[in-house]
This record gives C-alpha cells, structure tokens and sequence, in this order.
C-alpha cells in the first residue's frame, strides 16, 4: 500500500495544480475565442447587409430599414442595430438598441473595430462598420451583440474541467496501482530468476548475456518503429513538396522496393525527323508519382506508345529516366493493335469509363474487349513480379486499366503492398450491377492492401457494391473489407496538382498575358475572356458549357461584342463512336452561337480543338477573366485548381461544376449545376461582375487550400499508409516470434 500511495499522492498533488491552473486560462481563453467569433460573425453580417443598407439609406425609406434592421436581428446572439449618419446622429435603431451607446460615444472606434461595454444587465460587443453607396460614406453601422452567454459557458467550463480532473484523479490512481503492483511483480520475478541463472541477464552484462540479445533487439527495433510510427502520424505539420517526399522515403520506407503500375508512361520517346524527341506528358498523375521514383530509384512499368520507345529501351525493354540526371527505369510493355483496341479502347473507355460517369452514355460491354483486358492485365502482372527483387514490395497501381491486376499480383506475391488508385469516380451499386464482370472486377480490386479514392462518396459507393455482390465482411467504422481472408482499406486521397507550378517559372506578368491573348486572337484590350480547357469528352460538359454562353448573351444582351469563351478541347479517343459524335455536336453548337450573335470582329465562342502545352494553357488562365468548368461528373478535375494555381495575382474566378471532386474542396467557387443553363448563365454574370475586391477574397482563400493540399501530399499520404501498414505487419511478426520463444 505504502509504495501504491507514493505514485498516487503526487499524482493526485500535480492534477490538483494543473486543475488550479487551468480554470483562469480556460477563462482567458473562452473570452478570447467568443470576441473573436463575434468580431468575426459581425464583420461577415456588416458585408452582407452593406450594399441592401446603403440602398435603403439613400432612397430614405425609413419603414424598410427597420424592417430589415428588425429581420436581421432575429440571430439568437444579435442584441441590437443601429445606424449613425455622417454627422454622428442615430438616424435608425432597433427597439433593443441601448441608450447608453450615442454615436458620439462610439466615434472614437474605426471602421471594423470593436469593443465590449459594460452595462448593469451585462456586457455587450459593439461592432462599427462604415456603409458606402457609390465610393461615398452613407455613415455607420453599429452592431451589438449581448456577451452574457459567455459567463454561462465559463461556469460549465468550469464544472466540465472539474469533473474531468475528478475521473482522470481517480482513473489514473486506479492504473498506477494495477501497473506498479504488477510491473513490481514481473520486476521481482525476473531479479529472481536472473539470481537463480533461470533467466536473462540484461544487454550490458557482457559474457552473461547472450541469451538476452534476441529478445533485447526485438524490443530495441518495436521501440524504434513504435517511435517512427508516432512521428509520422501528425501529417498536418509537413510542408508538402518533392523534398518531404523523399523524407518519407528515407526515413519510413527506407530500403524498401517501390513499383509504379499506369497506362501513361512518363517520358514518351518520339522520332521527330533524325531526331528523337523526349516528351513529359502534362499529367498530375506523373508530376505526383515523379518525385517517388527518384527518391527510391524504382521502377516504373507503362505502355510504351512512343514512335521512338522501342529504339532507346535495352534487352530487358528498360530506359533510365529521367534524360539528363538518369535514377530510375521505366519497363515498358508493348501492346498489339488489337489489344489496345480491345484493352485501352474498348472494356476501359467504352465499358469501365461510361459505366463510372454519369454522363448519360450507355456503356458497350463486349466479351472480346474483356479478353484483351484480362490478357493485358495479366502481362503487366508477369511485369510486377519479374521486376519486383524482395517477396514485399510497395506496388502503386494506377487508375481503371488495372481493376484485374491486384488481385494477379498477390497471387503471386503475397506479401506486397498494394495500393491501387481509381483516378475517376465510382458509380453506385445500381448502375454498377449492370457491368457483367463485377464481380471479377470488385476481387481483382480486393487484392489490394489500400483501395484509394478522390472522395469519400466514391469509396461509399465502393464499399456498396462489395456489399450487394460479393460476400465480405465490412466495417464501415474503419472503412476495411475482409474478403477471401485479407483486409483492404478504403480511403479517401484527394488528388491535387505540384505547388509551386513549374508551368508559371517563364510566365509573363498577367497584365502582358492578357495583351498577348488578346492580340493572338485579334480582340480589344477591353474585351473579356472566358477560358475552358478540357479533352474533347462527352463528360467534360462542353455543350452545357456552350449553351450557357448563348443563355447569358440572350439574358443580358450587354456582354454580346464585350465577352468572349475560349475553349480548349484536346483531342481525345477519336477512334470511338460517341467521341466522333460528340466532336460534331461541339462543333455544330459553336458555329450556331457564333453565327447568331457574331459580327465582323467578334467571335463569341472560340473553339481550339488541339493539344496545347502546358505553358500555352497557363497562358491562357493568367489572360481570362473566368473559368467555366461545367463537367458532368467527374473524380476531381485538376482544371480547377491549375487556374487557381495560375493566378498568382489573385484576381479572376472559377465557376465550378457540383459534380467534381473538386467542389467540395472550393466552396470559394461559383458552384453550378451543369444541367442548369440559366443558372450558369447567371454564374457567368455573376463572375463577369464580381468587384476585384471580391475576387480576391475568394481567390486567396482558395490558393491557401491548394498550397497545403497540393499534389505532394496526396502521394505521401498514400505511402505513410503504406508504411504504417508494413509497420504493422513487422511488429505483429516481431511480438509473434517473441511468443514463440516464449512458449
């Protein structure tokens, strides 16, 4: 008992102090955190109410003003408004406005600044803002907010802390006595045995202490991973870029093996004349994945579709990438005519890519396309396994080319880390059911360790479809699937682009990109320009996105000869039916608009079907007003945030379909609905009007998101949990093989 109360009374000695110490701060702290909120919620209401008030304000329509002064007030914390004229007189207030707050008495405050008065009845937040009409002082408005809640809240803070500080009191005192009645027990058992020479002597005991070194090292390596594991869970506080990748790979997936799996390869070798050209596709995939595979010198295995990849790969089909400083190989695979019909054309873009899209276009599931997507999936196994030089590797397969190819790999080599990324969105289980392969497709897919998504509705769908079709176990708490005796997790990565952008590293200034837009395209320097840059893909909702245009000019005939949209579409799948149909229908959309409301010198629509570079593209977003991104369904769209990234002055706006990713990450945007033209017409005047100061709210707020959540984060947060997972894996091994010496 005597040695239980020497940890406990400390113990309860140092809580009891804590307990003491934290009440004022907790105090401080409250009051800091609900004035700042209601300076906040105040400073957010004045900009609302501005321009309405100031309009009420100059027509002199007193019975409107309390009206809305009354409507505003209806805010639970809201005590009171009031409006003082510029010669300090109380022209408007609330019943509720206290006589004690003249405007004399508040004159001393500046614009968006605040105080707290006291009053008998307690205290009160007054916030001062100035109400503008036309660049010119209308007076100003005061908002009071009542802070007698806060001295509520404190009291049950209060209380709260208190009984916490109880149970913790009584938690610990509980645990220290188990633990050190029980650490004294092993403690007295182990001296015990070592005098006996029955047990094992400590490391340091020299010639004595062999048998003690397996089970010394075993804690000394779970001690170190336990540790490493501890400093890499708090992600938030890694500045995310090339540099802490390789961080990542040094310090947590040190000497381990990493294999990339894609379609895309990420240096292409075309013959341009005598010449052999290397070409970096402009990929947010390759520009994410890049980085990795110089760290770790792995390898990278692709389809190699270059004029001039056959002539620089070796004997093993292998080129040292990247060209001028070589530190990993890409494994290329070579694919027939028919089997990139039957495999890339036909099951992924005619069956996987309709299927996951809700674009209205009926998938074309033929059994000779699957038979080429099986065949090709297995050859990019045979690929991984030859490459792969340990029985674990970290394997990161890439997008719905590869749905089979999981599953082959782990058949294989059972103890690889698999991630498998699905790039585009995953339907629901309805429209799923309809694709006769699956349930070969969801297997092939569960062979994967991490099953990762943009969204976290994606990987719902996901795990529903596993749910109706096959039989696994799921734990929708942790979002894993047990199937066929193995777990696969299911999380959600949401994919960004490179910050800083290296396309902005020779652009001009945004002032001469728009002279030079304007002058390439024979506009006025006054006219305004619309960007959108897409694939020429019926998902992309292009037509929409024309349609909308054509809807703003019939709206607001103003813009018509002031307003131009430029569209980018690159060319893309032109061998397939409804890729051809689609190329029409644009085309035709586009001459109707412009013949309708075209003339002599002005374009309204400006339809550029070819590939440009990135650094054209860019260009383009530094020139535009807006941009239009209308997709109708979408994984993520990395259109968005290339805009923004593009805009380092902090002007310009993105109207952004409902249906990416990428609009529940940007709020900031005007979100539409793509289907409905007349309110992207009204998004179009919106951003066509939308006051500088405006735009760079919302820009800036924007540009901080992607700054943090850029593309470097999405890969290391896919390879911390892949190494996290294999920490897992070692210490399980590591505490069974213990046992088994144990036992």
């Amino acid at each position: 008992m005597r040695l239980s109360l020497r940890f406990i009374l400390p113990l309860l000695l140092v809580l009891g102090v804590v307990a003491y110490s934290v009440v004022p701060l907790v105090d401080s702290l409250t009051l800091k955190w609900f004035t700042r909120d209601l300076e906040s919620r105040s400073k957010l209401l004045a900009s609302t109410m501005e321009v309405p008030l100031a309009d009420l304000v100059v027509s002199r329509s007193r019975t409107k003003i309390f009206a809305y002064f009354h409507k505003v007030i209806q805010d639970e914390r809201l005590y009171a408004l009031g409006f003082c004229d510029t010669q300090q007189r109380l022209l408007y207030q609330t019943l509720t406005y206290p006589d004690q707050l003249s405007c004399e008495s508040l004159a001393h405050l500046a614009p968006g600044s605040s105080e707290v008065v006291e009053f008998a009845q307690g205290p009160l937040h007054v916030v001062v803002a100035t109400i503008q009409s036309g660049g010119k002082a209308q007076g100003r408005l005061m908002l009071v907010h009542d802070m007698s809640f806060v001295h509520q809240r404190s009291t049950d803070t209060k209380w709260y802390i208190f009984y916490l500080f109880v149970g913790l009191a009584g938690l610990i005192s509980a645990v220290t006595v188990l633990v050190a009645q029980l650490s004294w027990r092993g403690w007295v058992a182990g001296v015990r045995a070592m005098l006996t020479s029955k047990g094992l002597p400590p490391e340091s005991a020299g010639a004595h202490s062999s048998e003690l070194h397996p089970v010394a090292q075993d804690l000394h390596a779970l001690v170190r991973e336990l540790e490493a594991d501890r400093r890499m869970r708090d992600e938030s506080q890694i500045t995310w870029s090339p540099a802490s990748l390789k961080t990542i790979l040094h310090e947590h997936l040190s000497g381990d093996e990493i294999l990339i799996v894609s379609n895309r390869q990420p240096y292409i070798h075309n013959r341009r004349g005598q010449k052999i050209e290397v070409q970096v596709p402009a990929s947010g995939l390759v520009s994410a994945l890049e980085p990795v595979m110089r760290a770790c010198s792995g390898v990278w295995i692709a389809h190699g579709n270059g004029s001039a990849d056959r002539e620089v790969v070796d004997s093993r089909d292998h080129v040292r990438v990247p060209p001028d400083h070589p530190s990993y190989d890409i494994r290329r695979i070579w694919l027939s005519p028919d089997e990139e019909s039957g495999f890339y054309y036909g099951f992924s873009n005619e069956g996987l890519w309709p299927l996951c899209h809700n674009a209205h276009v009926r998938p074309t599931f033929r059994t000779s396309d699957w038979e080429q997507y099986v065949a090709v999936n297995e050859r990019f196994a045979k690929a991984v396994v030859e490459e792969a030089k340990t029985d674990d590797p970290v394997i990161l397969v890439q997008d719905y080319h590869f749905a089979l190819l999981p599953k082959m790999v782990r058949e294989k080599l059972p103890n690889a880390t698999i991630i498998m990324f699905w790039h585009i969105p995953w339907p629901n289980s309805e429209s799923y059911g309809i694709c006769p392969w699956r349930q070969e497709i969801l297997e092939g897919l569960l062979g994967s360790s991490i099953v990762g998504f943009h969204t976290r509705e994606h990987g719902n769908h996901f795990l529903s479809c596993i749910d109706r079709i096959l039989e696994a176990r799921i734990d929708r708490d942790s979002s894993t699937v047990s199937y066929g005796g193995r777990l696969t997790a299911v999380n959600p990565y949401p994919i960004s682009i490179e910050w800083p952008s290296r396309w902005l590293e020779n652009q001009r200034p945004v002032p001469d990109c728009r002279v030079h837009i304007r002058e390439r395209h024979a506009m006025g320097p006054d006219r305004l320009v619309g960007i959108g840059v897409d694939r020429l893909d019926y998902t992309k909702g292009i037509i929409e996105r024309f349609l909308a245009v054509e809807r703003l000019f019939e709206l607001q005939p103003e813009w018509v000869g002031k307003f131009s949209f430029i569209q980018i579409a690159a060319p893309s799948r032109t061998i397939i039916d409804q890729y051809q149909h689609f190329h029409d229908q644009v085309y035709a959309l586009a001459e109707r608009i412009n013949k309708r409301f075209g003339r002599e010198g002005y374009e309204p629509i400006v339809l550029k079907v070819k590939h440009h570079e990135p650094p054209d593209v860019y260009e383009y977003y530094r020139a535009s007003e807006l941009c239009f991104v209308t997709s109708l369904h979408d994984g993520m769209n990395l259109v968005a945030k290339e805009f923004i990234a593009a805009r380092d002055d902090e002007q310009g706006v993105l109207i952004l379909s409902q249906f990416t990713g990428a609009a529940q990450e940007l709020p900031e945007a005007l979100v539409v609905n793509p289907y409905d033209i007349d309110q992207c017409a009204a998004a179009l005047h919106m951003a066509l009007s939308m006051p500088p100061k405006e735009q760079r709210a919302r820009m800036r707020s924007m540009r901080g998101l992607i700054q943090e959540f850029n593309v470097y984060r999405w890969a290391g947060r896919m390879l911390m949990d892949a190494a996290r997972m294999r920490r897992r894996i070692r210490v399980m091994k590591q505490v069974g093989q213990a046992s088994g010496r144990g036992r």
